[in-house]
């Protein structure tokens, strides 16, 4: 019997993993947490072998609680659920200890095939997380440089911090919750290896990635 618990804020996202599993007698949902501080606590009496972990929840970004959740628990297998499909949240979120990567339009065969595969100690993407991954190597060797590879979303992020917005307002404006807005700011301080908002545009600019 393999044990799943759920961690998502929306009673609709629980309701609908249970009814996808609930003809499944191998697997069994033994948690709903809503919350960060709810899943840590449930964690500290009980260890599932599976936990499906919301990347945007109220009170904690979802990739630092999955590192807290690895750094007292090395058993269970986290799979991210989230809707957004952007490359730095995949690999944040693998670099973090997670398991594997779903989206919430998933369908309930991929559901299983995810659980099934981190189970046997494999990582798992969904299918178009897996598409989204491998472009980031499909570019041809003639525009190469030395500049960072950036994805579609965090040009445009980057061009909205140069224009002054504010993470908020970015997320509004692109239609994107703030935790993923601030993940791609991160991965935009990481790519090219600053730390502050100042030294990424003054260093985009003289790379002529910014006018």
């Amino acid at each position: 019997m393999i044990s799943i618990l759920v961690v998502d804020d929306h009673p609709l996202v629980h309701d609908g993993i249970k009814t996808m599993l609930k003809d499944e007698p191998s697997l069994r949902i033994t948690g709903a947490c809503k919350t960060a501080a709810e899943t840590l606590s449930f964690l500290m009496d009980n260890e599932p072998d599976i936990i499906l972990l919301d990347i945007s929840l109220p009170d904690l970004d979802g990739l630092e609680l999955c590192m807290k959740i690895r750094a007292k628990c090395h058993h269970p297998k986290i799979i991210g659920l989230t809707s957004t499909n952007e490359a730095g949240i995949i690999t944040s979120l693998l670099q973090r200890g997670g398991n594997g990567y779903l989206l919430k339009n998933m369908e309930r065969s991929e559901l299983l095939e995810a659980i099934e595969t981190v189970s046997k100690g494999k990582v798992y993407l969904s299918r178009a997380a897996n598409e989204k991954i491998l472009e980031q190597f499909q570019v041809p060797k003639s525009l190469a440089t030395d500049d960072p590879l950036l994805t579609r979303r965090e040009k445009e992020i980057l061009h909205l911090l140069a224009d002054g917005l504010k993470g908020p307002q970015i997320a509004e404006k692109l239609f994107l919750s703030p935790l993923t807005v601030e993940t791609h700011r991160k991965n935009l301080f990481r790519k090219f290896n600053i730390n502050s908002l100042q030294m990424l545009l003054r260093i985009a600019r003289e790379r002529n990635i910014l006018p």
